[in-house]
């Protein structure tokens, strides 16, 4: 097979009846893009082989893991790279929606760069059922979206599309944790690779659902591994997200994206990172830009120390 684009993502287990229809529903989506689309689903949480059975997609049970148990996101992307030769690669969410669009833009792109990250917003859609894949399916559930979904704020990322010659070298980041994604932009825009924001070209829909999954039912950004995450990623100055693109693909052309005095400002608060690889520049411009949010971290700072240098 010829496939263009490997789309791969690690499952939760398919315990829960919500779950298990909402990440269903996500990956039928991604095979009936056709054979072009290679999709692996990896590790061995419960219920995932049998999907994959299922759907026909490849199947890897062996993921590596942090103490706590949870995939790393180098094993997931080591384990796509490896499973074909496809030029491009995609981590999705496992609850996300993906349409034709989704394939058509990658393509587009590739044609028109060689290395880049593409990005976008998604859409919030309360969905309660598994949906039957027939003609025109893709038509309904957009205009369910049109009529009751939302469009996401800008500081999510559920997808990641990028060259295989992209993102050789991942930290391990721990799955389903916060970080590693805003990690993901911020590499792209060190390297001066093409970040782009697909919104206007690539629709996505999510289908809600709440964090029982996680252990205590907290949120992603509150946990421990969370903190590893941002460490790993080189910390906080390096929490970018989808307001630190700097291109656009829409109507099939690749364009600056939109500056307006925001973007300037966040484009001159990050210069010392992205351009100088200065974190003692990039961390004295993030006082001068967000002294009161400085001060407080600071603060937590001293108090963090002392309470070490007392143990």
């Amino acid at each position: 097979m010829n496939e263009i684009l490997t789309i791969f993502t690690a499952p939760k287990p398919f315990v829960d009846p919500h779950i298990i229809n909402i990440q269903l529903n996500a990956i039928r989506s991604w095979k009936v893009l056709g054979q072009n689309v290679a999709i692996v689903l990896i590790g061995d949480e419960e219920g995932v082989e049998q999907a994959a059975t299922t759907i026909g997609t490849d199947f890897v049970p062996n993921v590596e893991r942090n103490k706590q148990g949870t995939p790393l996101i180098s094993s997931l992307f080591k384990i796509a790279r490896n499973l074909n030769y496809s030029p491009l690669l995609a981590y999705v969410n496992a609850d996300i929606l993906l349409f034709d669009d989704f394939l058509e833009s990658a393509k587009k792109i590739f044609e028109l760069e060689s290395k880049f990250l593409v990005v976008g917003q998604r859409y919030d859609l309360e969905v309660h059922s598994r949906f039957n894949f027939e003609d025109d399916w893709d038509k309904k559930i957009k205009a369910q979206c049109k009529e009751f979904g939302n469009i996401h704020s800008r500081g999510g990322s559920d997808y990641f599309i990028f060259p295989r010659t992209t993102f050789l070298k991942i930290p391990d980041f721990a799955v389903g944790r916060a970080g590693w994604d805003n990690w993901m932009f911020y590499e792209a825009r060190k390297n001066k690779w093409k970040t782009i924001d697909a919104t206007p070209s690539i629709q996505i829909i999510h289908q809600n659902h709440d964090y029982s999954h996680l252990p205590g039912g907290q949120p992603h950004y509150r946990m421990p591994e969370t903190h590893e995450n941002v460490k790993l990623a080189g910390g906080k100055r390096t929490i970018f997200s989808l307001m630190d693109v700097n291109y656009e693909f829409n109507q099939g052309k690749l364009q600056k994206f939109p500056m307006d005095w925001k973007k300037f400002w966040r484009e001159v608060e990050i210069f010392p990172l992205i351009t100088l690889n200065s974190k003692t520049l990039a961390q004295m411009f993030f006082g001068l830009f967000h002294p009161k949010k400085a001060y407080l971290e600071f603060r937590k700072w001293l108090k963090t120390g002392n309470k070490r240098s007392t143990s």
